[in-house]
């Protein structure tokens, strides 16, 4: 196929190399305002080198910010990044999209699909527009070079998508199992937005680690040696919260450890050294600030998007509320107050809970 990856971060380059190493016909785009993100790829004359999990070398067939190029004749489009950058991808390329193509969001980051088709200025039901979003990135992975991937995992199993329409779902899996055969059709797009579990790990590590954060500029590995027993018990008070969503939505959510396990990262299913020894996430850094997308996404938009829809599907939501003031604090910015992605700014303010459901 001709596949479209709108985003060069490490995830779209991941999936970037990935897809060409199956054969396809890959295109790397970005918004011009985050070329830069491509110009180590364009240096390397469109080569992309990965190692660890994924290895070798693959040719891709367009690197750059020209959408028409990117997108022409594409039978899958991809969009790869935090959820701060999926309102721009999708608002740019919009007008160059076209009702054959099938578009993903991955991962979700908070009813991604919900804010293409919104972009795309469509019904959310329609089914002239195929789009879709997964539970989760499929790879833990880091840019280690202008042009050089380091891939930690991929997973084999536990990777959801769905669907708006919701009927679309079963088409999208078995096109994403082209390359990634652990995909199956989730229910709803709440079960993939629940699924994502980056609301419920990130934060909790990266601020009960705060103050070794900012002293070492990151030196320690993220995983390994920032999640104790404490950290754990914030992660699974968060988690909690997040599976009370899932059941008064009617839709299945794993805790984290669960999934962890059935995705191939953790081989214990606990919230302390479910992680610090799982072999997925061995290895994997700290970031070197706290203005990092583990707090800027994972508690601006994904935490304070699940408090919000707590309020609206009678969820208390008290640890996670704890954890938005608290970030907020420590990052010295109202992400409460900011509330990007709400179901107000997502137009579904008038939604009740049968409309939500009906999704």
């Amino acid at each position: 196929m001709k596949v479209a990856i709108l985003g060069s971060g490490n995830g779209g380059c991941a999936a970037a190399f990935d897809w060409a190493q199956h054969g396809h016909e890959v295109r790397l785009w970005n918004l011009p305002n985050h070329a830069h993100h491509l110009h180590g790829v364009m240096d390397a004359d469109g080569r992309l080198t990965a190692m660890g999990v994924l290895e070798g070398e693959v040719q891709l067939h367009y690197v750059g910010t020209d959408p028409d190029r990117a997108l022409a004749g594409a039978e899958l489009v991809l969009i790869v990044g935090p959820a701060y950058a999926t309102d721009a991808i999708a608002e740019a390329v919009a007008p160059h999209l076209d009702p054959q193509q099938r578009i993903v969001v991955m991962p979700t980051s908070c009813v991604g699909s919900v804010v293409v088709k919104k972009a795309l200025g469509v019904d959310l039901r329609s089914p002239d527009w195929v789009v879709g979003e997964t539970s989760t990135l499929p790879y833990a992975v880091r840019l280690t070079g202008p042009s050089e991937l380091t891939v930690f995992h991929k997973l084999h199993d536990g990777h959801f998508v769905a669907g708006l329409p919701r009927s679309s779902g079963p088409e999208l899996a078995e096109l994403l199992c082209q390359v990634y055969p652990g995909t199956t059709a989730a229910t709803s797009v709440w079960q993939t937005t629940l699924q994502n579990g980056n609301p419920v790990i990130h934060p909790a590590v990266t601020l009960l680690n705060a103050g070794l954060l900012e002293r070492t500029d990151g030196g320690f590995l993220f995983y390994e040696e920032g999640v104790t027993p404490g950290v754990g018990r914030l992660i699974e008070g968060v988690d909690h919260e997040r599976l009370a969503l899932g059941h008064n939505l009617g839709v299945d959510v794993l805790s984290e450890p669960v999934l962890g396990h059935r995705q191939g990262y953790m081989t214990q299913e606990n919230y302390s050294t479910g992680y610090s020894k799982a072999p997925g996430f061995k290895g994997i850094g700290a970031q070197g600030l706290l203005d990092h997308r583990y707090l800027n996404e994972d508690v601006g938009y994904g935490l304070v998007f699940l408090s919000d829809l707590g309020r609206r599907v009678g969820v208390p939501t008290p640890t996670i509320d704890a954890v938005i003031q608290i970030a907020s604090v420590v990052r010295a910015v109202d992400f409460r107050a900011e509330a990007p992605r709400t179901l107000a700014s997502l137009g579904l303010a008038d939604y009740d809970l049968v409309d939500l459901l009906s999704l």
